[in-house]
């Protein structure tokens, strides 16, 4: 009896969601402002057996606002469009069907026909369509016009509470992100360097019409995670090289008032393209590379280039000048970092998705250390592998 339960046991149990403490008080606390609101507001709208049953609709929504904020069923249009779209095949089954058992049935089944053929899927949507059907005499009096009063009065606060609340704490944003198609760094139209390798997005979404179930994770998250977990079996393989153990230290550096013209012979005479800024701290607080004095120096044209070039770095004379004379004030900021002891495997995202070639190091301070460019990196990974190579049979 004891082995028959313990080989049953994993059929009924989820596996463990991998969120922090922190995380899920965060959700439970958002939840709690959200249906402390739809509580007041729908009171004034209904009231017996259709007050719970409404905030017991919308406490589903919030679960999936506020606790899967990045789920393809939380997005605004199936939010909004589950909720009333429901509703209104919940008052329409009420008025055509006497018998509220059979209405019953019919609304929970036409809504969700509804949200799938509208891709607006939205679980509590199935029972926003009950609320019309069993609601009561104040909520059958309202008609249509519960659609809208108190539904979609009381979708318009989670909706709003959903974007204030997700996107001021850290790591969360909603709605989710529109995948991108296109490379928006250089403005072509082929996927990013990243994209190109392994599982593409085309090959997810083969794999998810092939699989014919809805799962609810959307394919952009899906290809995130599968980024991820690619850049983990990576980093288990390569073992544990460090920034630290590729950048270089000896930097030519630039503080906010060192001159154009200082910066720019640093610049050719060590034949780089990028100097970090810092303050007397040894703490970065931007970055100058060849193109902030090329697209600073008015170049839109190849005409006169020498001169314009020479006539925007050289020092103007006098006290008052009508263009930048300082690295400061051409300089990019805020800029990317990482932690000398972060693995270099956190490096290939930064270096191929953003556009950038130098990666300024700092250690535990926050204080310069070192910087490791796309060289850098490819050297790494180049020895890495040859390295991975030898060890296997």
């Amino acid at each position: 009896m004891k082995s028959t339960l313990k080989r049953l046991l994993p059929y009924f149990l989820a596996e463990p969601v991998p969120l922090s403490t922190g995380e899920k008080l965060r959700s439970g606390a958002a939840a709690f402002g959200g249906i402390l609101l739809v509580g007041l507001i729908s009171s004034h709208f209904v009231g017996g057996i259709g007050l719970p049953l409404m905030v017991a609709s919308m406490g589903a929504s919030a679960v999936l606002l506020f606790a899967t904020s990045h789920s393809p069923l939380a997005q605004p249009w199936p939010l909004i469009g589950g909720n009333l779209l429901s509703a209104l095949v919940g008052v329409a089954c009420s008025k055509a069907v006497g018998d509220p058992t059979l209405a019953a049935a019919l609304a929970v089944s036409l809504s969700i026909l509804v949200m799938l053929l509208t891709h607006s899927l939205h679980p509590p949507g199935g029972a926003v369509s009950l609320i019309p059907v069993l609601g009561g005499d104040g909520v059958h009096a309202l008609g249509y016009q519960f659609v809208l009063f108190p539904l979609g009065l009381d979708v318009l606060v989670l909706f709003v509470g959903a974007l204030a609340i997700n996107n001021l704490l850290p790591g969360r944003r909603y709605p989710a992100r529109p995948r991108q198609m296109r490379d928006e760094i250089h403005r072509h139209e082929d996927p990013t360097a990243m994209s190109r390798l392994g599982v593409s997005q085309a090959d997810l979404h083969s794999a998810l019409k092939d699989f014919n179930a809805f799962l609810d994770v959307s394919e952009d998250d899906l290809g995130q995670i599968y980024k991820m977990a690619g850049m983990h079996a990576y980093r288990r393989k390569m073992g544990e090289m460090r920034c630290a153990d590729i950048m270089s230290r000896d930097l030519v550096t630039a503080e906010f008032g060192t001159d154009l013209e200082e910066a720019w012979a640093q610049l050719r005479y060590h034949k780089i393209k990028a100097i970090p800024v810092i303050d007397r701290a040894r703490r970065i607080i931007g970055i100058v590379t060849l193109v902030d004095f090329l697209k600073r120096a008015d170049l839109k044209t190849y005409d006169n280039f020498q001169e314009k070039l020479i006539k925007f770095i050289q020092r103007t004379s006098g006290v008052n000048s009508d263009k930048p004379e300082v690295v400061g004030q051409i300089m990019a900021s805020p800029v990317h970092t990482a932690r000398e002891d972060a693995h270099i495997v956190e490096l290939v995202p930064l270096l191929s998705e953003n556009g950038l070639h130098h990666i300024p190091i700092v250690n535990a301070e926050n204080r310069l250390v070192g910087m490791v460019t796309q060289s850098d990196l490819i050297a790494a990974l180049y020895a890495g592998g040859l390295a991975d190579g030898s060890r296997s049979p």
